[in-house]
């Protein structure tokens, strides 16, 4: 039986979510849900048939997990306690600091519908955060470092399109080089967030915009920008699809550690990803937890998640035997 699958938002993340789904014989993408008008939409391949996301409690009985591919900024937390209450849910929220907050909204509700979901799953916070608690552990002694970038930032370039007056916008993250250089060398520095990176704003506005307001939000945008060395540079939507239209990133967790009765061996452990499509990779990871959230339900096991909660081989279309025999 396939695991029926249900896209609840489309843009970036939501074809990226497509082709994944494409590439898992054990699933199915039975519909895609969008705020557009679903006769405009097209998707990537153009057999799943789109509907209104008003539509979308008609197909409770239908679907097993809906993967939610909405903005973190002011999507997800309405959208996905929402949507807990009929379904399975997997999203990919990511602003950190709230995602305590996120986490309580979504259990409460999973919980009292009998439902599984999975929050902030991707790859930071998700596979990087599952990379710190695997270094922590194992080597208690030491500093947990990470870097992300440079690369576009699918979630900044959003808040920075909610700004009033941005037609559109790309937000590249960069490691600062000598604070990246200082931490492989095993030297342990403190690093504030400020020294660790520098956000580069490319900003598409309307005609008549007040650029300098435009430009004072961002930068002080909490929870974004407001710790960072932020650079603004407003370009023409021109400018923008010629030089900026890739959505590549790439990030480094590193662990840099000591052993022995004199904490006398250093240690790095560094766990590393360079990726040509941000959101298609995101999207693979989210499917991959969609296989868990399913899994979890089945066996009665309810409530909100996160990655540090799912065991391995929950991800894996592969029976335990054969995992154990393979790896």
């Amino acid at each position: 039986m396939s695991i029926r699958i249900g896209i609840f938002g489309y843009g970036n993340l939501g074809r990226g979510v497509e082709c994944a789904v494409h590439q898992n014989p054990d699933m199915e993408l039975v519909a895609v849900f969008t705020r557009r008008d679903p006769s405009l939409v097209k998707t990537v391949f153009g057999e799943t048939p789109v509907f209104s996301a008003d539509k979308v409690l008609e197909f409770k009985n239908s679907i097993d997990v809906m993967i939610l591919c909405g903005g973190s900024a002011t999507d997800l937390p309405v959208q996905t306690p929402s949507l807990a209450e009929n379904f399975n849910v997997v999203d990919s929220f990511d602003t950190h600091a709230r995602i305590p907050e996120h986490f309580g909204n979504v259990d409460k509700a999973a919980k009292a519908s009998g439902k599984t979901a999975i929050i902030s799953v991707g790859w930071d916070p998700g596979l990087f955060s599952l990379n710190h608690l695997y270094a922590a552990s194992i080597l208690p002694e030491g500093k947990n470092y990470t870097f992300w970038g440079k690369g576009v930032s699918q979630g900044h370039s959003d808040a920075i399109r909610r700004i009033s007056g941005v037609v559109d916008a790309r937000q590249y993250t960069v490691p600062v080089p000598a604070a990246l250089e200082a931490v492989r060398s095993g030297s342990d520095p403190e690093l504030t967030t400020r020294m660790k990176h520098t956000r580069e704003c490319y900003v598409v506005a309307e005609e008549g915009a007040d650029l300098a307001r435009i430009e004072n939000e961002i930068k002080t945008m909490p929870n974004y920008f407001a710790d960072y060395d932020t650079t603004v540079t407003f370009i023409s939507q021109e400018e923008l699809n010629e030089k900026h239209s890739g959505l590549p990133h790439q990030g480094f967790v590193i662990r840099s550690a000591r052993t022995g009765a004199e904490n006398e061996h250093n240690h790095i452990i560094e766990y590393s990803l360079k990726l040509d499509s941000n959101p298609e990779f995101t999207a693979s990871v989210l499917v991959a937890y969609a296989r868990a959230a399913y899994k979890l339900n089945s066996q009665g096991n309810t409530g909100c998640k996160s990655v540090l909660d799912i065991a391995p081989a929950m991800l894996s279309p592969y029976s335990g035997d054969e995992l154990f025999r393979y790896l």
